[in-house]
């Protein structure tokens, strides 16, 4: 039940991605930070990270509007995208991107200002021909990874959202902060791999278990696939 839930919250996210798309533009906070206006996407990615120092990368695995696009995309390909050198990309781009930002911000002009629904037509996002097009390169942009390398490639690679999660998780817990996580209990273990296979990140679940790390990677996105499908009950949320 619960992963059906979790199902129907990314699809319905991403059905209203024309909507919410600008919220999570990493262009927009830049013209915005040239007018030192604090806009919609700003809010966002703020409230991304507070929010996972509690609960790591929930929002990826139940609310994320690019998630729903590329978990509809398993039929097409099923495989998990390779790990390693790629899941560094999406880190670099944050960096320059961040880097961006706060240059642009520095020599920006007028008055600091909050302003969440910033060049948005009274909060909705694509509202003309011209939007639609900036729209589906976004979507494009999304789905080519997850096509080709497999289970939601774009998170794993290209994603300027999710390191404010990573970090934040982080943060969480060298703070000690009370924070939703994985357990796993390696003695019932009995190794029939359903977890791997479940999980939409494509991690090797089965792994970290085996090694008494638990799914602590920071590619987990807590979203309770390994959870659910587990025949002998092995993994559970602990807060």
């Amino acid at each position: 039940m619960r992963q059906k839930i979790r199902k129907t919250l990314l699809i319905v996210s991403f059905l209203l991605f024309p909507i919410t798309i600008w919220y999570f533009s990493p262009y927009l906070i830049i013209q915005a930070a040239s007018e030192h206006i604090m806009n919609g996407s700003f809010i966002v990615f703020a409230s991304m990270f507070v929010f996972s120092m509690f609960f790591g990368r929930v929002w990826c695995g139940y609310l994320c509007p690019a998630g729903g696009l590329q978990e509809c995309l398993f039929m097409c390909k099923p495989d998990p995208a390779k790990q390693g050198w790629r899941n560094r990309i999406k880190y670099m781009i944050w960096i320059i991107w961040m880097v961006t930002i706060v240059v642009t911000f520095i020599l920006g002009k007028n008055d600091v200002t909050i302003d969440p629904f910033y060049m948005t037509d009274h909060g909705i996002s694509v509202s003309g021909i011209y939007n639609y097009v900036i729209y589906y390169g976004v979507i494009m942009l999304l789905v080519l990874p997850a096509l080709i390398h497999g289970k939601r490639a774009s998170c794993h690679y290209i994603c300027w959202m999710a390191p404010f999660m990573v970090i934040g998780s982080t943060l969480g817990r060298i703070l000690h902060l009370p924070q939703i996580h994985i357990e796993a209990d390696k003695n019932a273990c009995i190794g029939c791999g359903q977890c791997n296979r479940s999980c939409p990140m494509g991690l090797d679940v089965k792994s970290m278990v085996s090694d008494g790390t638990n799914p602590k990677c920071t590619e987990c996105i807590q979203c309770g696939a390994c959870i659910d499908s587990c025949p002998k009950k092995v993994l559970k949320y602990r807060l």
